[in-house]
């Protein structure tokens, strides 16, 4: 499942045993329920005329420091993946610096599986992690050297132990959010929401607290989002790999978000303090 909208061929009993996984996260999903993870099975349209989104993923930012933690959703063939790229600020990150939770291998069986009964799970790269193309959102927090030390040791220490994935139980979303929830942000209520709607959620609640909480509502509007993954871009006739060059060189978008610490101590605002909440136990 490391292809980001390429696919590969699969038995018969696969696509029917999918095709079931996938009614019933339909299910799921009418009543704002529908699990996240980082799927990427199935098969391109070739034939499909590309255009371009008209939409550009920009980044908004938070905090100040020389380093970084970004909180990310991509583009996948079933409702995407969420992840982290952190590193120092100017320098292109490697796959070394990217966690996320998903199952084990290439193999769609395991996606499938993982929506009845935990699967094993890798914290790693996956493929289209690292390429703006495929990025549907983003938010950056910007950090101090001994603030990073501590986040990217905490982050080795949950991958460390973060061996199994559920669609239900422990989905990316949750491994991202344990990662958010240790820097002293603020979370979202659920994890099981579309990527795109966890990282834009997450976004919102930490640089606009006071704004009402649309998690639910949005959740349920990317249903019907013609950009809501892979197999959505390709029957409205969109490729997420016709980004416009142009405009993935827009400059970046600065928020008048949080200055972040770590752990259980503040996160002070630079018009008001707001406590933050501490790492759960």
């Amino acid at each position: 499942m490391r292809d980001r909208l390429s696919g590969r061929g699969h038995p018969a009993w696969l696509s029917g045993l999918l095709a079931l996984a996938l009614l019933a996260l339909a299910l799921l999903a009418g009543l704002g329920l529908c699990p996240a993870s980082a799927q990427d099975a199935g098969a391109a349209a070739a034939h499909a005329a590309p255009k371009r989104l008209t939409a550009y993923t920009a980044m908004p930012t938070s905090g100040s420091g020389q380093y970084y933690v970004e909180f990310r959703s991509r583009y996948a063939w079933d409702y995407g993946h969420t992840f982290v790229v952190f590193g120092r600020v100017g320098e292109r990150p490697s796959r070394a610096n990217v966690a996320g939770l998903s199952p084990v291998g290439d193999d769609p069986t395991s996606w499938v599986v993982g929506h009845y009964v935990p699967v094993p799970a890798e914290t790693g790269w996956t493929d289209g992690d690292l390429e703006d193309k495929y990025i549907s959102a983003r938010y950056r927090v910007l950090i101090s050297k001994e603030q990073y030390d501590r986040v990217v040791a905490y982050i080795r220490d949950l991958q460390s132990r973060s061996h199994i994935w559920s669609a239900e139980l422990y989905n990316c979303n949750a491994f991202t959010g344990d990662i958010a929830r240790f820097m002293g942000l603020k979370v979202p209520q659920s994890t099981l929401i579309y990527p795109r709607i966890f990282i834009n959620n997450l976004r919102q609640i930490n640089t606009h607290p006071d704004a009402p909480d649309t998690l639910v509502s949005d959740n349920v509007k990317e249903m019907q989002s013609p950009t809501r993954d892979g197999r959505a871009m390709i029957n409205s006739g969109m490729y997420t790999a016709e980004h416009a060059i142009e405009e993935t060189r827009k400059p970046a978008v600065a928020s008048a978000g949080p200055t972040v610490t770590i752990g259980p101590v503040r996160v002070v605002g630079r018009t008001a303090s707001v406590a933050a909440s501490a790492p759960s136990p």
